[in-house]
């Protein structure tokens, strides 16, 4: 594509921070990097931008030579996901009044996470320029992950893509983080979910599914192996973390004993995915561990979980850590096991 091909202004906006990525490395490949001016809406004004794009400098003329980048533009993410700083609506108005009559050498190229399609400033950006969403729903991630491991000379299958989204968590930018890692690794081979498991970095909420994994599996030693994990990197202190975790257990165990009575009712996984509005892959693990446990065991696990609920709120002499281990001892053990007193 020729230069004057270029247009005033792109908007590029989505969750997909990789391929917005690349999308902003091909922009920048057009132009002389001694032309490519960064700037960041949490410390330049509109006004600073407008200034920005006006200004000629060494490489201006009338065949937009320069691009002038800006980041944030929606704000910054804070730990919570919550969304602060940027620019204001007022404030956005003074970029809308520019690209009334764009500066001819300049490619304005703003950058967001969650620039509504129908904002003034995308509406202002359509009539020169282009709008440019780069975004993934969590239901195509699974094919997400399978084609950026394909772009990466590696193949893998969509349960082992799955099992990576459900260890790293579904944001596509430290998704792939963990695709470099293993693609590097397997040098074109292809990655299995032991490979997965081995060597992903799990997010701060994935041991949580290898707790309920392991309950569901009745495996006593891998869940209070998973249990202490998790205590150890909480970056709550124990008291805390602990009620978290048996509310955690309590969710999961309510949601199999749902999916043994609608499996008990003639009611399929998929069928229940769409009831529970939740991953239907998520929701065949969920129908797997139902056939591990009858209905009166899933009955005694949530009156073990009531009573552990009891213990740590000050019913019990003993260390909060020991009565959880006591109740996962307690609600894996096998069904021929004698039952606790």
């Amino acid at each position: 594509m020729a230069p004057a091909e270029l247009k005033a202004v792109y908007l590029i906006t989505g969750g997909d921070r990789p391929k917005i990525a690349r999308a902003l490395q091909r922009l920048r490949t057009r132009f002389d990097q001694n032309s490519i001016e960064h700037l960041s809406a949490l410390d330049s004004s509109p006004d600073d931008v407008v200034a920005s794009c006006n200004a000629l400098g060494l490489f201006g003329g009338e065949d937009r030579s320069r691009l002038v980048m800006v980041e944030s533009v929606d704000g910054r993410r804070d730990g919570d996901g919550r969304l602060g700083g940027g620019w204001k609506a007022k404030e956005i108005e003074t970029i809308v009044a520019y690209l009334e009559e764009p500066a001819p050498a300049t490619v304005l190229a703003l950058i967001g996470e969650e620039i509504k399609p129908d904002s003034a400033l995308a509406k202002a950006c359509r009539k020169v320029g282009d709008v440019l969403v780069y975004d993934v729903t969590k239901r195509e991630l699974p094919k997400w992950v399978v084609e950026q491991f394909k772009q990466a000379g590696v193949a893998v299958d969509f349960e082992t893509a799955r099992r990576l989204i459900e260890l790293v968590g579904d944001s596509p930018e430290q998704l792939a983080v963990e695709i470099d890692k293993l693609a590097t690794w397997a040098d074109g081979s292809p990655v299995a979910e032991a490979d997965v498991d081995a060597l992903a970095i799990r997010a701060a909420e994935a041991s949580s599914f290898e707790l309920t994994d392991a309950w569901g599996e009745r495996d006593t030693g891998a869940a209070l192996a998973s249990a202490e994990l998790l205590l150890e990197r909480s970056e709550r202190n124990r008291r805390d973390e602990l009620p978290r975790l048996a509310a955690i257990l309590g969710s999961h165990v309510a949601r199999v004993a749902q999916c043994k009575a609608w499996e008990e009712e003639g009611i399929s996984a998929k069928e229940g995915a769409a009831k529970l509005k939740r991953h239907e892959f998520y929701v065949r693990k969920l129908f797997g561990q139902a056939g591990n446990y009858s209905r009166d065991e899933l009955g005694e696990a949530t009156v073990r979980l009531a009573r552990l609920d009891l213990a740590l709120k000050g019913g019990s002499k003993l260390p909060g850590d020991l009565e959880l281990d006591r109740m996962l001892v307690d609600v894996t053990r096998p069904a021929d096991r004698a039952k606790p007193t």
